[in-house]
């Protein structure tokens, strides 16, 4: 980003790898993010492509909106501002679909050099550490203070520096389990001591807190309404301080929802192609909800503890009508069941396959539907569950 003269592209190229980096790892987005920048090295090219051809290169990256939502604010860009990308994180957050506070704030900061701090998982956990913030790191109160002490703290003639060097402290040293204080470049800077080391900053921050409370009044409440529901940044009564954890009470999180359950009954409808290779039918999802606009073997959601028989005479019925014509349920021959965890859902597909004779006339009123190679569905725009199937 440094090196490139043209504001719009340099924001565009770090606009693309933050929103890469929502919820999956660099080591993954590299390859992905490299793609991407060699087939739409601008906002135009991107705004000139095709949906289907962003969820073609987005295939296998997961959280599939994204890619959606990076396209759509593209074209917006192109066709409402005059293909230059807004200037501030304000305008940011504002003007661009599927930009939030935090990226909006990477992208502000790191190709404007606007001073203005960002918040993301690692960054939560170093200021919850360096302040005991031991309440529910996800609240709104909690959330607030953060960006608070983000804006405080972000170096203002530096600020895209300052902040990777934040997250990249939260992702190399200030690690969820066993972080690696002895090196961490934090502790003389905040927590000086006279040998010159520092300190753990969750214990100097308390003995700072103990010194405050006892010394000179303090805007902060009173140590004896901590722990009771009264300061909406210590740890809850229920929950109290373990010694033994040292930093790692920190962050505390409200406790994951259980991922429902849901069963999907797949076939894998195969033909012999006019070459003699296998062809395969793959129909579209809606465009709308889980896995948007991408293809997958017909499938249809099945409810909670059917029968095996059952679930082929509906899977069956399912299948008659993308191909105008009865299928025998008992012709359906069981394959065996994938299951792919999304952030929310264990998903379990009962994979089915049928192998047809001839040709089929495929209903033009239902959702797209196409037959392709082996070599084909794999270059399509499928997810990362359907090539398990």
């Amino acid at each position: 980003a440094a090196a490139e003269p043209d504001a719009d592209r340099r924001a565009y190229a770090v606009w693309v790898s933050e929103i890469m980096l929502q919820q999956t790892q660099v080591a993954t987005v590299i390859d992905y993010y490299n793609r991407w920048m060699q087939k739409w090295p601008t906002l135009q090219a991107l705004a000139r492509a095709s949906l289907e051809e962003v969820n073609e290169l987005w295939a296998g990256l997961g959280y599939y909106s994204r890619g959606k939502r990076l396209q759509e604010a593209a074209r917006k860009v192109v066709s409402e501002l005059a293909g230059r990308m807004p200037r501030t994180a304000e305008d940011l957050q504002k003007l661009l679909p599927g930009v939030g506070r935090y990226t909006a704030g990477a992208i502000a900061s790191i190709s404007y050099g606007q001073a203005t701090g960002v918040v993301d998982g690692n960054g939560i956990r170093v200021l919850c550490r360096l302040r005991c913030i031991g309440a529910d790191s996800s609240s709104p109160a909690v959330i607030d203070r953060l960006w608070d002490m983000a804006n405080a703290l972000v170096d203002r003639s530096r600020p895209g520096d300052f902040n990777q060097a934040l997250l990249e402290l939260g992702a190399t040293v200030c690690v969820p389990k066993g972080p690696l204080c002895e090196e961490c470049p934090v502790r003389q800077a905040f927590y000086p001591s006279p040998d010159g080391a520092g300190g753990n900053c969750v214990e100097k921050e308390l003995a700072f807190a103990s010194q405050k409370l006892f010394g000179k009044p303090a805007p902060v409440p009173d140590v004896e309404d901590c722990g009771v529901g009264d300061c909406p940044l210590c740890p809850p009564a229920t929950e109290p301080w373990d010694s033994s954890l040292g930093v790692t009470n920190f962050p505390r999180k409200a406790a994951k929802k259980k991922p429902r359950e849901m069963r999907t009954a797949t076939c894998v409808l195969e033909r012999k192609g006019c070459h003699g290779a296998p062809e395969y039918l793959i129909v579209q999802r809606p465009s709308s909800g889980l896995l948007a606009g991408l293809w997958e073997f017909p499938s249809l959601p099945l409810a909670q503890d059917l029968q095996e028989e059952k679930q082929r005479e509906v899977l069956a019925d399912h299948l008659q009508a993308w191909l105008g014509q009865p299928v025998a349920a008992g012709g359906l021959q069981f394959v065996g069941e994938v299951v792919h965890i999304f952030s929310h859902i264990h998903q379990t597909y009962v994979v089915y396959s049928l192998p047809l004779d001839g040709g089929m006339a495929l209903d033009p009123a239902l959702s797209p539907s196409r037959w392709v190679t082996e070599e084909e569905f794999h270059a399509a725009a499928v997810s990362t569950a359907m090539k398990k199937v």
